[in-house]
């Protein structure tokens, strides 16, 4: 269904961050790591769809396309090789934008308007208003924005807003071959998510869970891991958190720096009234 992609929350704003209201369904990507294959359909329907440019590589002795995440590849297919109580695992994950509720990069952002959260929940960046300082990228617990050369902006997964937008599913869940890759309302993807833990739970993966992180306000990507107890082995940090660091700066010290800017105007304002301009003396 078409959304209109009112905006909820900008970042450097003010007196907070919230500039409208939510009443869109929140949409969610459900990943499941135990039915992906590593075919790379989603990385290639990504790059064709948001006309992204040809990444060099280079073969280090792994499948995957690139070591990290780069301006120019939003959406990369992580290869983990681990010994588990189970044997050995071949443990793959699609990294992305996580699409957190409460954002790290959005609250580092000092440039008002260069990072949105759509009322539906997807985090973008807004070009235009992007000074390319990298601070959305030491702000993100998952280490996802970065920084473009040649545009001198931030770049990173925007979920295919354009493509939610009129109604469509992101490019890279059209491409999935395996429907590990599913896409629609928060709450229908982690009730998808239980599911599949508990069916994973009753052929022996005791450890398995849905991972949708509080610490961030849970994630509008929803990633079902067999081995639960250990998210470092996918390339996920266990407890996802937004630095108080950064809160404190937009809660407290931006708008009293603020204030404290406007009561100096207010100040010479005041003094220029009782004072009068300033004369030059006799003789100078």
């Amino acid at each position: 269904m078409p959304q209109t992609l009112e905006i909820r929350r900008s970042s450097a704003s003010l007196w907070g961050e919230k500039t409208g209201m939510r009443h869109l369904p929140v949409v969610a990507k459900y990943i499941d790591t135990t039915t992906c294959i590593g075919c790379k359909a989603c990385e290639v329907a990504c790059q064709e769809w948001n006309d992204l440019g040809p990444v060099p590589t280079v073969q280090t002795g792994t499948y995957q396309t690139l070591p990290n995440l780069h301006p120019e590849f939003w959406n990369l297919i992580r290869f983990n090789e681990r010994e588990t109580d189970k044997g050995f695992a071949w443990l793959m994950r699609k990294d992305q934008c996580m699409h957190c509720e409460d954002p790290g990069c959005l609250a580092a952002c000092p440039s008002p308007g260069a990072i949105v959260q759509y009322a539906n929940g997807i985090v973008d960046v807004n070009p235009a208003q992007c000074i390319g300082c990298g601070y959305c990228e030491t702000g993100c617990p998952f280490d996802v924005p970065k920084f473009h050369q040649k545009t001198g902006k931030m770049a990173k997964c925007t979920l295919c807003v354009d493509r939610v937008g009129v109604g469509l599913e992101p490019a890279c869940i059209k491409a999935c071959p395996t429907a590990c890759l599913q896409f629609g309302t928060k709450d229908d993807m982690v009730a998808r998510g239980r599911s599949r833990v508990e069916a994973l739970k009753a052929n022996g993966f005791d450890h398995a869970v849905l991972y949708d992180p509080p610490g961030v306000g849970g994630t509008g990507v929803v990633t079902v891991l067999a081995h639960g107890d250990h998210p470092e082995w996918y390339g996920l940090p266990r407890d996802p958190r937004v630095s108080p660091l950064l809160r404190l700066w937009k809660s407290v010290l931006r708008p009293l720096g603020a204030v404290a800017m406007l009561g100096t105007l207010f100040a010479a304002v005041g003094h220029f009234m009782y004072q009068g301009p300033k004369e030059p003396r006799e003789g100078a």
